[in-house]
């Protein structure tokens, strides 16, 4: 039932590490709508659209196309070809984002931030403001039935919330929808790095109209797609757009690409956030001839961000599934940066393509990196802190308070088992 949680006033529900992980307040500021269908109402849209799948059933889907593992980030991507074909009407949309909405809120998720491309589900017959409408009924829907739990609404626990990230493509091509086939058409004899630019600034133009006209909570603009080959840089008008107009910012950078990538994005983009960021600290992933020291290029950078507390989405199994090199959830990058004292939040990235929830990312964390009992709420309260939440200031403080006292009251009713947390090894601690 959504919103239920282990009681926390007398720890008698909250017996194991999943239990206590379950129970505490969490947030995902980095999982794409696209990617965290249900398997089964992909199924179930495709049968009713007429959409083919390689598999009509769960087990043939997960060993065909969402696999535990793949061999690049484009077999990663593949995916999504099956879950953007079902998503082209307003009632797939608004449904699937319940359903996101749902299982966020049933493992105790209190805030996260949805993101996706409209322009992936545009056309003559659903505009991008249709798209965003459905998009925020479905989760709106999802969100008033789980703050109807009566401890939300007497205030003994923080509220369920989210926020809608839209998201503009370093790449795309006249196939990926009819929007970018239409677009393409309007401009052909634009350069096609301009071209990019261009549809991310009608985006960043589209969603801020929206968002005043209607009211809907978008409050973060986004730059997904390969790296390589596609700098942040071709995208500086819509960045400028969305700063201008007070869309907060987060840019993909770092996933499939070196730290000059990040670089871009924090200093072409102004990123508040950075998703992935998983090659920051590797310097063998550094392309530029001209930097010469590349231990000093990663060491300043990654100081910067720690300086600016530009926060880095982490996404473990996203990033073991897509990257072959990484053998173990423990040799990730994550561990260099908590030793560099980043800020960072743990997320999704994709719940069905990575077969994940934010539970599970938590449980990874706390198993692989020994996380300190300390370390592991402050990453737990950076996702609120660095979110970009849709009330004002002062309510996201006074959020933000409540999520904390929370926290604390289901920490102080659990026994962790020995060894748990190391910190709390030492005698008198």
């Amino acid at each position: 039932m959504i919103g239920t949680r282990p009681d926390a006033g007398d720890g008698r529900g909250i017996a194991t590490p999943e239990d206590f992980v379950r129970a505490i307040p969490k947030t995902d500021l980095h999982v794409h709508l696209d990617g965290s269908l249900r398997l089964g109402t992909l199924i179930e849209l495709a049968r009713e659209r007429g959409v083919a799948l390689p598999s009509e059933t769960e087990s043939g889907l997960r060993e065909q196309v969402f696999k535990d593992r793949y061999a690049s980030l484009d077999e990663y991507l593949r995916g999504f070809a099956y879950t953007t074909a079902v998503m082209q009407d307003p009632e797939a949309l608004e449904r699937i984002a319940c359903e996101l909405a749902e299982d966020n809120y049933e493992e105790g998720v209190r805030y996260f931030e949805v993101r996706f491309a409209p322009q992936l589900h545009a056309h003559e017959r659903m505009h991008m403001e249709d798209v965003l409408k459905a998009v925020d009924r479905g989760l709106d829907r999802a969100t008033r039935k789980a703050n109807r739990k009566s401890a939300v609404r007497e205030g003994r626990e923080p509220e369920y919330s989210y926020a809608i990230t839209v998201c503009a493509l370093r790449y795309f091509d006249a196939r990926m929808s009819p929007y970018y086939r239409e677009f393409m058409r309007v401009h052909p004899y634009t350069r096609r790095d301009r071209v990019y630019g261009l549809a991310s600034l009608e985006l960043a133009q589209g969603a801020v109209a929206i968002r005043d006209r209607w009211g809907i909570p978008i409050t973060g603009f986004d730059l997904a797609g390969r790296e390589r080959g596609y700098p942040a840089e071709d995208h500086w008008d819509a960045y400028d757009y969305a700063h201008r107009n007070f869309l907060k910012k987060t840019v993909h950078a770092g996933e499939a690409y070196g730290p000059e990538s990040i670089f871009q994005a924090i200093t072409d983009l102004h990123a508040d956030r950075i998703g992935h960021g998983y090659y920051l600290l590797n310097t063998r992933m550094i392309k530029n001839p001209a930097i010469r020291d590349k231990a000093e290029y990663v060491r300043a950078l990654a100081e910067y961000i720690a300086d600016r507390r530009i926060t880095i989405e982490v996404c473990l199994t996203s990033n073991l599934q897509t990257n072959p090199r990484l053998k173990d959830v423990g040799a990730h990058a994550f561990k260099g940066m908590r030793a560099m004292r980043l800020s960072t939040t743990l997320c999704t990235d994709n719940r069905l393509i990575s077969n994940t929830s934010v539970s599970r990312e938590v449980l990874l964390a706390i198993r692989h990196f020994g996380l300190t009992s300390r370390e592991f709420k402050n990453i737990i309260i950076y996702g609120f802190k660095r979110s970009f939440y849709p009330g004002s200031y002062t309510k996201k403080r006074d959020y933000v308070r409540k999520v904390i006292d929370f926290y604390e009251e289901i920490e102080q009713s659990w026994t962790p088992p020995p060894g748990f947390w190391p910190d709390r090894e030492r005698p008198g601690v």
